[in-house]
């Protein structure tokens, strides 16, 4: 007899393309047919089979607090009260701008809009506006949405299967995307030369979580920041994963930089769909109704979204979690590494705060192609062991984890001892 997901998965393959919404969720590299998600609390998801497992995913970052906190869940239903979109502003966008401006030096002024994808897209049409150029650079593996200019070796889901360049994708937008390796200055140096007064910015995940975890070199995000002030160009920092999630001001704090735009996203909503781009107030006014550049949203700053995110970086401003989510990241990081020295198998941990990723390589991690040598087949036998043993990672060698508050005490333990055991077991 079939499994409660099994059936819920045979009926999605019916109607929705590989029976899944977004690609990675497939389970096409890691093996076998993805498990159903009927309700999640803390740092555990319960499956449409009744399984608990220990949630490293946490929706793929916004859920900080871990899963269902009652205070996100009471922001939501206060809002809903009210009603459920106006196409009208409303207080809570403004609140949200105010937490945003507080929590970012870089940021004067800020638009919101429904996901990351669209905050990028956004972002880079009005750095194309502002600058009055069209090319852009931004960096192997780092993936920033699924727009066209963006989708060109974009790591992620394009990666995982097969396919870093995306069908549909005009010859024509792709030319004005140069795409270079992450940690490398000299590139960067090349191809403001080779392409003078036409590069309209720098666009990049300023760590990267979409070929695995990857941290910059020292000096590398100053280099950045030069040159494109240097070539008048704007830097864009992609800080939809890492935006309240390693530090209240993102990134950015931690290497003090000043970038010129900022994405933001997942936390940003408590767990609702969500975007935003912000950034110096002379940029942002080149945005309609006060500027030429066009951007727009039925539902941008959605109530019950705005809610849920006001709700979520209280918490944060509350909190502080980051010294609590750091020890919690190098808990699994540490038990990680030793039980691969015990068995002789070589294992890359790099790890900042609560993001971080497993890469069974020798070789250190610091671009796209030395991603690309972890095993991902030895992965697809981790990830099987720890989610046999209830213990959820990403399904992809290719993805940053993420931890939340609520891993801390047993939930930490449990999954450091299966994800050491199913190391041992390879």
């Amino acid at each position: 007899m079939s499994s409660p997901s099994e059936t819920l998965f045979a009926r999605a393959l019916q109607l929705i393309p590989g029976g899944v919404n977004s690609p990675v969720r497939a389970f096409r590299s890691v093996g076998g047919a993805p498990f159903f998600t009927k309700a999640a609390r803390g740092a555990t998801l319960i499956t449409a089979d009744d399984r608990e497992l220990i949630d490293f995913v946490c929706t793929w970052g916004p859920a900080i607090h871990g899963h269902n906190h009652p205070r996100i869940k009471a922001a939501i239903a206060a809002a809903l009260e009210n009603g459920t979109s106006f196409g009208t502003p409303n207080p809570y966008e403004v609140e949200m701008a105010e937490l945003i401006v507080k929590f970012f030096p870089s940021i004067q002024k800020v638009r919101m809009c429904n996901s990351g994808t669209e905050a990028t897209m956004s972002a880079i049409r009005l750095a194309r506006g502002f600058t009055k150029r069209d090319k852009i650079i931004k960096f192997a593996g780092c993936y920033h949405g699924h727009s066209d200019s963006l989708l060109i070796k974009a790591g992620s889901g394009a990666l995982t299967h097969g396919h870093p360049d995306s069908a549909g994708i005009p010859a024509a937008f792709a030319q004005e995307t140069v795409v270079l390796p992450y940690n490398d200055t000299a590139a960067i140096d090349a191809a403001f030369a080779a392409n003078p007064g036409k590069i309209a910015c720098i666009i990049l995940e300023p760590y990267i979580g979409n070929v695995g975890f990857i941290k910059p070199d020292a000096g590398y995000h100053q280099h950045l920041r030069k040159a494109c002030t240097a070539h008048g160009a704007l830097l864009i920092f992609d800080e939809v994963m890492t935006g309240f999630r390693l530090a209240r001001g993102g990134v950015q704090e931690l290497e003090k930089i000043i970038p010129d735009l900022t994405c933001l996203g997942k936390i940003i909503g408590g767990g609702l769909p969500v975007g935003a781009f912000g950034g110096r107030a002379d940029i942002m006014d080149y945005l309609a109704p006060l500027g030429p550049v066009y951007q727009a949203g039925t539902l941008s700053g959605n109530p019950l979204a705005m809610a849920a995110g006001i709700a979520s970086l209280k918490l944060i401003d509350e909190l502080n979690p980051y010294a609590k989510l750091d020890t919690l990241g190098r808990q699994v990081c540490t038990a990680a590494l030793a039980a691969a020295q015990s068995k002789g198998l070589p294992l890359q941990a790099p790890q900042v705060g609560s993001m971080f990723s497993l890469f069974f390589t020798p070789t250190p991690v610091r671009d796209y192609d030395t991603a690309l040598t972890s095993d991902a087949k030895l992965f697809g036998r981790f990830f099987r062991a720890c989610l046999d043993g209830g213990v959820y990672l990403p399904p992809s060698a290719y993805e940053s984890w993420f931890l939340s508050t609520a891993h801390e005490g047993a939930a930490i333990d449990r999954a450091c001892e299966v994800i050491s055991s199913a190391i041992k077991s390879l």
